[in-house]
C-alpha cells in the first residue's frame, strides 16, 4: 500500500519528517498560499470592474501612455 500524503490540516501527530518531505511540505504551503493571494487580487480586479472604478493593476507595458504612442505596424 502506498504512504498517505500529509495534509496541511492534519491534527493527528505525525512521525518526524525527512527533509525531503519538509521541503516539499513547505512547497505546498507556499504554493496554496500565493493561489489563496492571487484569487483575492482576481477577485478584487473583478469588484472594481463591476463597481465601475479603475483597475490599479501594476506592471502591463500595454497600459502605459507611452506604449499607445508607438505604433510600429505601420
Amino acid at each position: 500500500m502506498s504512504k498517505k500524503p500529509e495534509t496541511l490540516d492534519s491534527q493527528a501527530p505525525a512521525a518526524p519528517l525527512s527533509e525531503a518531505e519538509r521541503r516539499e511540505l513547505d512547497r505546498k504551503q507556499r504554493a496554496a498560499a500565493k493561489l489563496r493571494e492571487n484569487l483575492m487580487r482576481r477577485k478584487g480586479q473583478s469588484r472594481a470592474r463591476r463597481a465601475g472604478e479603475a483597475d490599479e493593476t501594476q506592471g502591463l507595458p500595454a497600459s502605459s501612455p507611452s506604449a499607445a504612442k508607438t505604433d510600429e505596424s505601420s
